[in-house]
């Protein structure tokens, strides 16, 4: 494994390297105005949600590490300390990239990159209209992390306004994640889309307390073909089947199917059943992934 010690690297060496490791990462298309009412929209994607009571966001204009300059956003929000976080999706995420040209200071953005001003209804800069979701937010503090080249500012930014575009609502009102279309930053030029191909569940063990992997008896913990993934989502229950439901499980046909075809062969049958298994895990029927382990 390549090990630095981050004193022995770059400012841009450094930036490159967690770029890339430090991903996917949210974008926050910030909107802001100086003190003389001049508009500037700029991306950032040292940006995510840091709580909800207070909701409370948090993003980065670092100081740039080509001259340690710093960027308009903050300048803007050291004189008038209200943003918006318009969240970024893949039919804006061009004109997103375009928004972080380096103009000159007064330039608009909003106009550069082809993107709508919506008016806010309780902060001043204006909303992005092409933006699913829109936040409105007031800066609480801002935080600066050093005055050399890379250093952040942490912009802690409370939501006062939420805005939710009706098309990637479901039919109860709530966000439906299949709809939002996002997009995240990676390292380099890279992004990435989330879309229905790449989404998947993860069920949370907030509301019971798994057996835990250390739980899960030795010869299925250390199989050949369960991953670490597969070992999780074992040790993620709160109970293993009962003695019933495995032996009324074991008399499925898929089952019997395997047990006739491996009579007196026990490595075969461990390694169908393994395999067997993984199939269900990997459709996430974890309850019947662990009958067929359990089954004899």
């Amino acid at each position: 494994m390549l090990s630095h010690e981050t004193k022995n690297l770059t400012p841009l060496q450094i930036q490159a390297y967690l770029n890339h490791a430090v991903a996917p990462r949210p974008i926050c298309l910030a909107s802001t105005v100086d003190a003389g009412g001049n508009v500037n929209l700029s991306p950032f994607s040292f940006f995510n949600l840091f709580s909800v009571n207070p909701p409370v966001c948090v993003f980065s204009p670092s100081r740039r590490v080509r001259d340690n300059t710093t960027k308009h956003t903050l300048e803007n929000l050291q004189q008038v300390p209200e943003c918006v976080i318009n969240i970024v999706n893949y039919d804006m995420v061009q004109q997103v990239s375009l928004s972080s040209v380096e103009y000159p200071a007064g330039i608009n953005e909003f106009i550069k990159a082809g993107l709508t001003e919506l008016p806010s209804t309780l902060v001043k800069p204006p909303r992005v209209a092409e933006s699913p979701i829109q936040l409105e937010c007031v800066v609480k503090e801002i935080i600066s992390l050093g005055d050399t080249p890379g250093a952040g500012n942490l912009v802690i930014a409370e939501i006062k306004v939420i805005h939710i575009s009706e098309d990637i609502l479901d039919e109860d009102g709530a966000i439906d994640q299949f709809k939002t279309d996002q997009v995240g930053r990676l390292g380099g030029d890279w992004y990435c889309r989330v879309t229905a191909d790449n989404l998947f569940k993860v069920a949370k063990p907030v509301r019971t307390i798994g057996i835990g992997v250390d739980s899960i008896p030795h010869a299925i913990r250390n199989s050949k073909v369960l991953t670490g993934n597969n070992l999780g989502q074992l040790g993620n229950v709160e109970e293993l089947p009962a003695d019933e439901a495995i032996e009324a499980y074991t008399k499925s046909d898929e089952l019997k199917e395997i047990f006739d075809a491996t009579i007196g062969d026990s490595q075969t049958r461990e390694l169908q059943l393994h395999l067997k298994a993984k199939q269900l895990l990997d459709e996430g029927r974890v309850e019947e992934a662990w009958m067929v382990l359990l089954a004899e």
